[in-house]
C-alpha cells in the first residue's frame, strides 16, 4: 500500500509540473488519496469518504474532493476538476506501470510508452487495472504516450524506494 502510495504522490508531481499546477497539493492528495483503504477494504463504497473525514482540515477541499471522487463510482461523487481527473487516471496507472515492470528484467530502466500501449490492449495483463480510468488523461489535456511518458519518469524516480529499481 505504501509502495503504491509513493507511486501516486511522484506521477501527481509529475502531472502537476506538466501541467502548472500546485506540486504540493497534487503531491500530498495523490500520496493520501488511500488513507482510509486498511478501514474501508471490505466496504468500498465507504473508500474515500472515509479518508476524506481522515483529512479534513489538513488537504483543502480540492483535494478532499479529489480523493472523495477517486472512488466515484463507489461514492457517487463525480470527478469535475482536473485534479480530480488526474487522481484517477494516476492511481489508475500505476498498477499497469508496476506491473510490467515486474516481468521485465531491466524493471523500470528502458522502459518506453509504446510497450506500455501494447500491455494496455492485452486485457488479461494487469487485469484489475482500469483502462477507462486511465483513458481519462484526455480530460486533463495530454495525450496518451505523454500521459504514459510522464507516469514512468514519475514512478522510475521512486523505483528504488519502491522496489522497481
Amino acid at each position: 500500500m505504501i509502495s503504491r502510495a509513493l507511486e501516486a504522490e511522484a506521477i501527481m508531481r509529475g502531472l502537476a509540473r506538466r501541467l502548472g499546477r500546485d506540486e504540493e497539493l497534487w503531491g500530498l492528495t495523490g500520496l493520501l488519496h488511500d488513507v482510509d483503504y486498511p478501514h474501508t477494504k471490505e466496504d468500498p463504497a465507504r473508500h474515500g469518504l472515509v479518508a476524506m473525514d481522515l483529512l479534513e482540515g489538513k488537504l483543502p477541499q480540492d483535494g478532499l474532493h479529489a480523493v472523495r471522487a477517486h472512488n466515484a463510482e463507489r461514492t457517487g461523487t463525480a470527478a469535475e476538476t482536473e485534479l480530480d481527473f488526474a487522481l484517477r487516471c494516476a492511481e489508475s496507472v500505476t498498477g499497469l506501470v508496476v506491473a510490467n515492470a515486474l516481468v521485465r528484467p531491466t524493471r523500470m530502466a528502458g522502459m518506453t510508452p509504446k510497450s506500455l500501449k501494447k500491455k494496455m490492449k492485452e486485457k488479461a495483463f494487469a487485469a484489475n487495472v482500469d483502462r477507462q480510468r486511465i483513458a481519462e488523461h484526455e480530460k486533463i489535456g495530454i495525450e496518451l504516450g505523454e500521459f504514459l511518458q510522464i507516469a514512468i519518469a514519475a514512478v522510475s524516480g521512486v523505483a528504488d524506494r519502491v522496489g522497481l529499481a
